[in-house]
């Protein structure tokens, strides 16, 4: 009985993989709306670009457990449950999503620049036509990487009480319960490979689109 597991806990997996994917899908797109003008920002400016970067090598560094326990006194964000969680999972898919955007729009050829700027095209027409549609396969990199190391922290996410498939796993722990640890473990890692399989695929198509 190889997957007892998904029939005895079946109903809590789907349900801890709800709240797995909310916290998740949350902390990603903010983490999007915010790195990737981050990302633009330091191109035009590169003074900022050590500082920022720097910034959000830090909040990678730090231990997810830890992170999650130095927000929980912070006003607004304080206690636990979901917010916190969040705003975790945010702070830690910061750093390759702007990465990527920087990289992504610094390597793209100068004489596609120049070109651009030859047609009297705007900063923002040629960030906008230009660089963001040549530099979207090495962003989406960033997103994919972002994502997938999201849902693995967000596993720890349950030790503050914001569910998800950590919960199962904290449980089985603490009752030495193999079956509840692999009711956790093995959704979370097949979510990881499903959202790491389908952004490749797209990255990869992004990228040949990219390809003069």
């Amino acid at each position: 009985m190889q997957n007892f597991f998904l029939i005895r806990y079946g109903g809590e997996i789907l349900r801890r993989t709800g709240e797995h994917l909310v916290l998740v899908a949350c902390a990603i797109a903010i983490a999007t709306l915010i790195g990737i003008p981050l990302g633009i920002v330091i191109t035009r400016h590169r003074r900022l670009r050590q500082p920022i970067l720097a910034l959000a090598n830090i909040f990678q560094t730090i231990p997810s457990l830890a992170l999650f326990g130095l927000l929980l006194p912070i006003p607004l964000i304080a206690g636990i449950g979901a917010i916190p969680a969040i705003v975790t999972l945010t702070l830690y898919s910061f750093l390759p999503i702007i990465r990527n955007t920087y990289v992504g729009i610094t390597n793209i050829d100068p004489a596609v620049r120049e070109a651009g700027q030859g047609m009297g095209m705007t900063d923002w027409q040629l960030l906008s036509q230009v660089e963001l549609p040549l530099a979207s396969g090495v962003i989406l990199a960033g997103l994919r990487v972002a994502t997938v190391i999201a849902i693995g922290v967000a596993t720890i996410a349950a030790a503050i009480g914001a569910g998800g498939l950590g919960q199962l796993i904290f449980r089985g722990i603490s009752v030495v319960n193999d079956q509840l640890i692999l009711a956790g473990a093995v959704p979370a890692a097949a979510i990881a490979l499903v959202a790491d399989y389908g952004l490749g695929r797209l990255e990869k198509r992004l990228n040949r689109r990219g390809q003069p």
